[in-house]
């Protein structure tokens, strides 16, 4: 199988940067085409797509159905449908790929038992940050490496860092795996494909140190809005949880997504009784829970036990999980 990649780019309003991203792509042979999807853009970001076209057959254009825009999820998923190639990566409008993206990729997917290969990406500044943004911009990779069994207990928890989709290149049957991306999320659709394909596949680094890509950073991004991140990372976690369960993911597997879970919900500092409606209405979904282990280790009254009698605790008493 030679190594010939669709390059998938979302773009909805991006006339700033697309031509950059585009380009960036365009520069590797291994590039097959650039599948863009024209999200119901408003500004000239059509009109300069078209142009480009005119210069590299390789650049595909497509538009949802009415030309509307649905979001970065449906707007991959529409580009992994059109895609001829064998390889797929993926890059949003205002990123861009550096030279050695693919140099590590097309040597380690010959192995016909990898599916997948992730590397570093780190960000390029448009625009200044502040003190109290830092922590939103530590390169994307691991800090060491992770045999791909026990990938996901290392990335689920950002425990020894996190990947991101713009050095990711997956075979075309990853999809057949995994599903696609999870058109009810606006944010963090991409964490829960990697956490899926982690689960089911064989994911291998490329480059750890080295970036193989970069995040634009401008006014407009929302990867720093921490309230729209809190509150989907709990819809990511839960539907995690009923994937897994449908696709027979181990149940130790299954427990670290819990716990997760848990460490997001318990975040918003909510009342032991809202808590505890709250892991009921989980039950209704996931019935098949209530006859594990797991109901009862993760009921709130059993994780919150020391807040609930703090002078058990004190006194040196202990109770097993």
């Amino acid at each position: 199988m030679s190594f010939a990649v669709s390059v998938i780019i979302p773009v909805y309003n991006a006339e700033q940067f697309i031509e950059k991203a585009i380009d960036s792509a365009l520069m590797f042979t291994e590039v097959n085409e650039v599948v863009v999807i024209n999200d119901g853009s408003t500004d000239s970001s059509l009109e300069l797509l078209l142009k480009l076209q005119e210069k590299d057959a390789r650049i595909k254009i497509y538009h949802h159905k009415g030309a509307v825009n649905r979001g970065r999820s449906a707007s991959r998923n529409l580009g992994i449908l059109q895609a001829k190639s064998d390889y797929i990566s993926f890059l949003d409008a205002d990123d861009f790929y550096l030279e050695q993206r693919f140099n590590r990729d097309k040597l380690l997917l010959r192995n016909q038992h990898i599916d997948g290969v992730y590397n570093a990406v780190g960000f390029h500044l448009y625009r200044g940050i502040s003190d109290t943004e830092y922590h939103h911009f530590k390169v994307a990779t691991l800090s060491q490496i992770i045999p791909p069994e026990v990938l996901f207990e290392n990335i689920v928890s950002s425990r020894l860092g996190y990947l991101h989709l713009n050095g990711l290149t997956v075979k075309r049957r990853a999809f057949d795996i995994v599903g696609f991306f999870n058109e009810e999320l606006i944010v963090a659709e991409d964490s829960d494909l990697i956490f899926k394909m982690a689960l089911r596949m064989r994911l291998v680094p490329g480059y750890l140190q080295k970036e193989v890509s970069k995040r634009g950073v401008h006014i407009t991004n929302i990867f720093t809005n921490d309230a729209l991140y809190e509150d989907y990372n709990l819809r990511l976690y839960e539907s995690l949880i009923t994937w897994s369960l449908r696709y027979g993911i181990q149940k130790e597997k299954i427990a670290l997504l819990l716990d997760t879970l848990w460490i997001h919900r318990y975040r918003q500092k909510a009342s032991i009784l809202t808590y505890v409606i709250y892991w009921m209405q989980l039950q209704k979904k996931w019935p098949q829970l209530m006859v594990t282990r797991l109901f009862l280790k993760y009921f709130p009254l059993v994780r919150l036990r020391q807040r609930l009698f703090p002078i058990i605790f004190k006194k040196g008493y202990q109770i097993n999980d």
